[in-house]
């Protein structure tokens, strides 16, 4: 890899200081209270490897999944490496990045990822960073232009193939961009999301700042062409000519509003389907409720086909997977053949550890300690969940996904493949098909940096689970995204399920007619 440019030696650092009204000695001192606090302020070796001690002594204590992927012989080496890589002070960006990130990856655990202290995360809210100037849609090893942050810039625009960046064409990208972004053992789809939704901060934070890029592209009659292009810089104008905007007054929207953004159902009584979407399965969206009355509207409305559109939806409670998955699967099941903790309590790392008395409550009610030494949930491993009697939907069902389908809605998803009245459409989910590790995350604050490791206590493994071969959960129609499509916002995924209603439906006509 070429020699990164730290974001600390770019112009950025001057903007930050006149944004936060610091002058560069503060920014260097350790802080007194959040309104003084300086983001660019450095931590010192001794420092930054204290706090790596502890989060490799906790990860190995508590972390039920360390070396489920990863052989501890090659963890200890991984170990070793980052720690003696640390050989001068760091801001938390560059500690994140440089050090904790590839550490993180390499458990190959989905749930387990870094994040910046709160003082830090509340101070850099709202503040703009220079940044790789092009935003991008990644798939495979294809890269399409979906905008320029750049405005001035008329040569590079939405829809150009991009081809390299400083000599590195997409697969080198994506491999290198990889190592830093968590998952669930090899279901890497999900990755290929992050770069497409936030590619310029991913870009910025692993490959550091440039004045200039060099980027090879296809235009738009289909030639190839190299050319530098500016970083995108928020502060081009004039710093004298700069003004934070002003917070916008939140526009005022009913609950309904808000939890139709989190799960809706919308009913085609014309072409007997529905289509039920759900971007998550967490508490506070309503879901018992929702359920309910959807499968019940179902049922009065008569209608056949069913699509549950789960693409957006990270995960969330498991008692609502299984509440949905009780409406249309034919037979009983249950959460997982094993789920299991490490420990029972925390111990002198108690401290370390947010809401670690919920957590200490629920690991001594709801488990116990087996012959192998471990804490089953029993639970989520013994209670068979069986149909449900009523508004069961005993129609067509095709539930769409992708690699945000991941933790509880990829147990879902698993779930239901396979009955033959079940289709899944589109991509592989970012959640492993064999199982992940969740129930619990809490996070785990380092005392020097404060920056936080959300690391999960147990480790579920699926009902009927498939083998361990690290992959997510895989449709029955794959459907993968073009440029075209991308262009003209087209869903492929809803519109395959909506072919195949269509020739079912013609099919059934004809019958009628014949």
């Amino acid at each position: 890899m070429k020699k990164r440019i730290d974001i600390i030696l770019c112009l950025p650092m001057v903007w930050l200081m006149l944004l936060l009204g610091s002058c560069s000695g503060s920014l260097l001192a350790p802080a007194k209270s959040a309104s003084s606090f300086a983001p660019l302020q450095k931590y010192s070796p001794e420092q930054l490897k204290r706090d790596f001690d502890l989060m490799k002594e906790v990860m190995e204590k508590f972390h039920p999944s360390i070396y489920w992927y990863t052989p501890k012989d090659s963890m200890e080496k991984i170990f070793s490496f980052y720690r003696s890589a640390i050989t001068d002070s760091m801001t938390e960006q560059q500690y994140g990045f440089k050090i904790l990130a590839p550490v993180i990856t390499s458990v190959r655990c989905g749930h387990t990822s870094f994040n910046y202290s709160k003082k830090y995360s509340k101070a850099m809210q709202g503040i703009r960073l220079p940044s790789f100037p092009l935003s991008v849609k990644v798939w495979g090893d294809s890269m399409l232009v979906t905008g320029n942050l750049n405005k001035k810039d008329s040569v590079i625009k939405r829809g150009m193939l991009l081809n390299s960046i400083d000599g590195y064409n997409v697969n080198q990208l994506t491999a290198i961009m990889f190592r830093y972004l968590p998952t669930d053992g090899y279901a890497e789809n999900i990755n290929y999301i992050r770069l497409s939704n936030s590619f310029p901060y991913y870009h910025r934070n692993i490959f550091g700042l440039k004045k200039n890029y060099t980027v090879n592209f296809t235009d738009s009659t289909g030639v190839s062409r190299t050319m530098e292009i500016p970083v995108f810089d928020p502060m081009a104008d004039s710093i004298n000519k700069f003004k934070p905007e002003k917070k916008k007054k939140a526009e005022k929207r009913s609950k309904e509003d808000r939890l139709n953004e989190l799960r809706s159902l919308r009913i085609n009584n014309e072409t007997r389907s529905a289509v039920m979407e759900l971007n998550t399965f967490d508490g506070g969206a309503g879901l018992d409720k929702f359920f309910t009355r959807s499968f019940k509207s179902l049922h009065k409305s008569g209608t056949e086909n069913l699509v549950i559109d789960i693409r957006s939806n990270g995960g969330g409670r498991v008692n609502y997977y299984a509440k949905l998955a009780r409406y249309i699967r034919k037979t009983p099941f249950k959460v997982a053949d094993s789920a299991y903790a490490l420990k029972k309590g925390f111990g002198k790392y108690g401290k370390y550890f947010s809401t670690r008395t919920l957590n200490s409550l629920a690991l001594g009610l709801f488990t116990s300690k087996r012959t192998d030494g471990l804490r089953h949930f029993n639970y989520w491993e013994n209670h068979n969940f069986k149909p449900k009697k009523k508004y069961f939907f005993d129609g067509r069902v095709f539930v769409l996904i992708g690699g945000p389908t991941f933790s509880a809605s990829t147990l879902f998803a698993q779930t239901v493949k396979g009955q033959d009245n079940i289709i899944l459409i589109g991509e592989e989910t970012g959640g492993g098909s064999h199982g992940n590790n969740g129930l619990m995350i809490p996070y785990i604050t380092l005392p020097n940096t404060r920056m936080r490791v959300r690391m999960p206590l147990f480790r579920v493994v699926q009902f009927n689970h498939p083998p361990k071969t690290g992959r997510g959960v895989t449709p029955d129609i794959y459907v993968p995204p073009t440029s075209k499509a991308i262009l003209n916002f087209t869903d492929l995924k809803m519109q395959k399920a909506f072919e195949l209603i269509n020739e079912e439906n013609h099919k059934t006509a004809k019958k009628l007619t014949d």
